[in-house]
This record gives structure tokens, sequence and C-alpha cells, in this order.
């Protein structure tokens, strides 16, 4: 399937903060840290936040201290919660539906990170034994994403995520066995913290959800390795090669540190605060 075409470029699976109340904004809260200046909690709106729900320091995030605000997506969930679930109505236009958007918005945020990723396998050849039932699965999670509030905070994600993975999985382990063939490297969960991994080759491993915090992978060869879940906040990817990675998410590119030389897929975006 072409890139114009394919299941995880869709535009609902892109965040649309022209069409979203600011849920990201006011629904979760943050704590004063290396990722934040100030405490805020749930529900409070932040004090950028302006009157026609748009941050009032977008293009100054990091300079103001918002690390965590760039490498956040909602993956679409924004936009859905505010134009479908509640109808385009705000919770400025119904301070009552205030609190039930708030806990709406996390459900479905999850709901399309599953979402995206069961898009990224539809759009794996090598993965062709599994799309029927990965597209059962897609359809079934979308048509939830647009029930009712009362249904949506009823469901057990953590259900449905186990009822996914072993699909994520499967299509994960044929897609790398057609690239890659042969033995492939094993490094799910393992804790990689702070490990040097330079020039590593890792081409068509395994490193779902792995932690990588501040790993150095610079150069290593991680074409068509399983990325789902990883931790990669401080990761050095500097000249890393990034091709055709597994369930790559881009705030998880935007977490980690890069420069001009590291190679990543067509799909995402270089952060604009990588090295040149």
């Amino acid at each position: 399937m072409s890139e114009r075409t394919s299941y995880a470029a869709q535009p609902g699976l892109q965040s649309d903060c022209g069409n979203c109340f600011g849920l990201c904004c006011v629904a979760l809260p943050f704590s004063r840290s290396s990722d934040f200046p100030v405490d805020k909690p749930a529900g409070t709106p932040c004090g950028s936040l302006q009157e026609d729900f748009r941050c009032g320091i977008h293009r100054r995030l990091r300079d103001q201290g918002y690390n965590g605000c760039t490498v956040f997506d909602c993956f679409g969930a924004g936009q859905k919660v505010s134009q479908v679930t509640f109808k385009g109505v705000s919770w400025r236009e119904e301070p009552d539906s205030a609190r039930a958007m708030y806990e709406v918005f996390p459900v479905v945020r999850q709901l399309h990170e599953l979402l995206k990723y069961v898009a990224q396998a539809l759009d794996l050849p090598a993965a062709g034994p599994v799309h029927g039932d990965l597209r059962r699965a897609y359809e079934r999670l979308d048509a939830l994403t647009r029930d009712t509030a009362e249904v949506l905070l009823a469901v057990d994600v953590d259900a449905l995520r186990g009822e996914v993975n072993p699909l994520l999985l499967r299509a994960s382990e044929l897609a790398r066995a057609a690239a890659v063939p042969g033995r492939k490297k094993n490094h799910r969960g393992a804790h990689l913290m702070g490990s040097r991994l330079r020039g590593a080759k890792l081409r068509g491993a395994s490193l779902r959800g792995a932690l990588l915090i501040a790993a150095d992978l610079s150069g290593s060869d991680l074409r068509d390795a399983d990325l789902i879940g990883a931790d990669m906040r401080d990761t050095n990817l500097c000249g890393a090669d990034l091709r055709g990675a597994l369930f790559l998410t881009q705030p998880q590119l935007n977490a980690a540190r890069g420069d001009a030389r590291t190679k990543v897929p067509q799909s995402l975006q270089r952060p604009p605060h990588w090295a040149d």
C-alpha cells in the first residue's frame, strides 16, 4: 500500500489542534521537573492556553521549559473527543460537560494509540497473513472511539491492548523475518538505560518496551527493528539508521536526540530541536 493511501497516514490519526478544545492543555496534569517549569493539576487550563484553544508559546515551548509538551501526541484523539464525542461543544461553552470530557480524553488517546499501531501493522505487506484480523481489530477500535462518553469511560483499555498485542507481535515477526532473514537480537523489555551501544548492529531486533533512556545508540543500525513502547527519552540517535523501524512514533523521536546524519522513516518528521 502506498504511503499516500496508507492506514497510518489517515488524517484521523494525526493531531489536529485546530479542531480540538485544547484538551491536552487542560485535562492532563504535569509536575514541575525537567519537562515542565510549573505544576498543573488535571482539569486546570495551562496558563499559556489562549481563548481560541491554541498554545500561546507553541514555537517557544522548549525555550520556556515545556519539553514535555513537545513529546506528546494525542494521535488524533483531541479532535475526536471534541468534535465527535461532545459534538463540537467545548468545555467553556458547556462547563457541566468539562469533567466528563477530561476523563474521556485519556481513554480515547490510548485507543487512538492502539489504532495507530494497528494501522502501521496493516501497512506492512509481509504481515498479510494477519491483515484480516488486524482490519477487524481496527474497525472495532475505530467504532469504539466514536461511541458515547458513558461507553468510553467503561472501556477496559488494558484488556483491549491484551487482545491486540498478539496481532501486532505476529505482524512484527512476519515483517522482520521478511526484511532480515535468520536469527535476530531480542532485547524485549530490556533495561538498557545509559547503555553504550554505539554502532550496534540491531537491524530487525526486538526492542519492544525496552528502556533506552539516555542510551548511546549513535551510529547504530536500527533498520526494521521493532520499537513499540520503547522509552527513548534522551536516547542518542546521532547518525543512527531508523529506516523501516516498526511501530516507531513521532513522540519517541521527539524525546530522543539526533542530528542531520540520523536517518528516519519517511512517515515521520525530523524533530526541529535535533542538532544540525
